[in-house]
């Protein structure tokens, strides 16, 4: 959550840098904007899965 909340966040690997500078300022934007995006979904469902887990094992 913490990263989320940041203003200026860097998800691109070397090659997304390389061909982002080649695109300009806004499509480079948004491409990163998309990484950010598919990073956070599988980590939001993995988030709500071990919650799940935790709270179904701690009523013993």
């Amino acid at each position: 959550m913490l990263m989320m909340a940041s203003t200026e966040l860097s998800a691109q690997c070397s090659i997304c840098t390389k061909t982002a500078q080649q695109l300009g300022h806004k499509p480079a934007k948004a491409l990163n904007t998309g990484i950010i995006y598919l990073m956070a979904a599988p980590l939001a469902i993995i988030g709500f899965v071990g919650f799940r887990w935790w709270k179904n094992n701690g009523q013993d």
